[in-house]
């Protein structure tokens, strides 16, 4: 099958019965998590990810992605209305977003956000499309060396992604690697810390760690707050079509700052939130104006809008290619694609098995971003109303809601237990301050580098040299120097500053 035959096929997918329905679904209920400070695109689509099992493949990952890119718009919607941020992504936007919204321009900030999302997401998708025969070539070079380290790397990106104590984050990283030696060790028979019960022969599910870490961490901190997330009534002014115009009239700003969040985004671990601080920087670093960003400049609402949305076809590089989610929202996606079959690597791009499938998702996402350009200006008056929900309603829906969707994982009461036990842990991590991406990392990369490092010593015959041969296996020695440059470069860095600033004073 040719790529022109593939994507033929895919459009022929997308377009025919309900496939295109699931387009709109997963864009409108991602719109409204993301509008829901506490929910947000994660969670959502924890959530609804034990929901899809009825599903065809194809359409269930289609809802998923497509909650996705929902939900990086809709976290604008409480950033900018009640200077809360519905999602990681949104947080930048709260700095020139709330200030529009206390000026009277509100529908115009929305719809500026629509807009650039929008125009972004499309980019970025664009060309994750028109350079996968690329990247078809370059997956296809990996093997089980290979994927064994690009795993720890991911695993390593937890020094560099996480905020605070970087102590507390490979910590939190540990925990996540500790859980996943529950169960039947990878290539071998052993048990390991199943303590005779055969509920946990097959480990702890990972997609009921997520809906617990997610879910049930973010509702016990919600339910802290009294009635609806928003404290007031929200005064919708502004203009949609000006808003329309101002995101336009400034195309570099949105092509740079969605290429900034792909490039990001395609970090394991990194995400919106780091592309989003990222962009809005360099949009005020760049202006004439900088010191108008923070008080209600459209520039601040635009880089950061067009960033998290960029991000997505970033994050879906690391995550379709090599298994490696590049934020939690991935993870979740991830999960998806394990569960209904579909493994990522070199399938997901092999002309006769998935390609055509691959290019399903990618379509979908671009049609997404459409609709997200036209529900963001002809409904964007309305979007106040989302943040008045009551969190007595939304706690008790969305607990009752993952407690369900982990016994319908695999109708195993362990699965519940572990929703309800993480959703308590995960809740007491962010209170301390303990990195919950660092510990999705290891919990998801945990069996990907297990299970690929025996493969690799079965190959080698134990050797160790097959992770480092620079003759035989380039590519695994290539990313083990990138390996040992993420971990030690905070290290190395501000010593080469203390040699050079000696040197200097000499």
């Amino acid at each position: 099958m040719s790529t022109i035959a593939a994507l033929t096929e895919a459009l022929q997918v997308l377009f025919t019965g309900q496939t295109f329905l699931w387009v709109v679904v997963g864009i409108t209920l991602g719109t409204i998590a993301g509008a829901l400070p506490g929910v947000g695109s994660s969670m959502g689509m924890a959530i609804v990810l034990p929901l899809t099992l009825p599903l065809e493949p194809v359409n269930a990952i289609i809802l998923l992605v497509s909650m996705y890119s929902g939900a990086m718009y809709g976290g604008s919607i409480a950033a900018i209305l009640v200077n809360v941020p519905g999602t990681g992504g949104a947080a930048a936007t709260t700095l020139d977003g709330y200030p529009m919204s206390q000026k009277g321009q509100a529908v115009q900030a929305l719809s500026m956000s629509a807009t650039s999302s929008a125009i972004a997401g499309f980019l970025s998708v664009l060309t994750l499309l028109l350079f996968s025969p690329v990247l078809i070539e370059v997956v296809l070079m990996f093997g089980s060396p290979e994927f064994f380290l690009m795993a720890a790397f991911g695993l390593a990106m937890i020094t560099v992604v996480v905020q605070g104590s970087i102590v507390k984050g490979l910590v939190a990283g540990a925990f996540g690697l500790m859980l996943t030696s529950i169960g039947i060790a990878p290539n071998s028979p052993e048990l390991r810390y199943t303590f005779g019960s055969l509920a946990l022969y097959d480990g702890l599910d990972f997609i009921a760690a997520l809906i617990g870490m997610f879910a049930i961490a973010e509702m016990i901190k919600l339910s802290s707050k009294e009635g609806g997330i928003a404290d007031k009534s929200i005064s919708m002014g502004g203009s949609a079509i000006q808003g329309i115009r101002t995101t336009i009239s400034h195309p570099i700003t949105v092509v740079k700052s969605g290429y900034m969040g792909m490039l990001i985004g395609a970090i394991p671990g990194a995400g919106a939130t780091v592309s989003n601080f990222f962009a809005y920087g360099e949009a005020m670093r760049s202006s004439d104006d900088s010191e108008s960003f923070g008080k209600g400049n459209p520039l601040g609402v635009i880089s950061a809008e067009a960033s998290n949305n960029g991000t997505i076809g970033g994050s879906l590089i690391p995550t379709l290619a090599f298994g490696i989610p590049g934020s939690g929202s991935t993870a979740v996606l991830l999960g998806g694609l394990l569960m209904h079959g579909l493994r990522p690597g070199p399938q997901l791009f092999d002309f006769n098995e998935e390609l055509a499938t691959t290019y399903t998702f990618l379509l979908a996402l671009m049609v997404g971003n459409v609709f997200i350009l036209l529900a963001g200006v002809f409904l964007v008056t309305r979007a106040g109303r989302i943040t008045q929900l009551d969190t007595h309603l939304i706690i008790p829906v969305i607990i009752v809601l993952s407690v369900v969707g982990g016994y319908s994982l695999n109708t195993n009461w362990a699965d519940v237990a572990t929703v309800l036990i993480l959703g308590i842990v995960g809740y007491i991590m962010v209170q301390h301050d303990y990195s919950i991406i660092a510990f999705v990392l290891g919990v998801v990369l945990g069996p990907i580098a297990e299970e690929n490092l025996m493969r690799s010593l079965q190959l080698s015959d134990g050797s160790y040299l097959i992770f480092i041969n620079p003759y035989e296996q380039p590519i695994s020695f290539l990313i083990t120097i990138m390996i040992f440059v993420v971990i030690f470069g905070p290290f190395i860095k501000p010593w080469l500053a203390k040699k050079r600033a000696g040197a200097g004073g000499s």
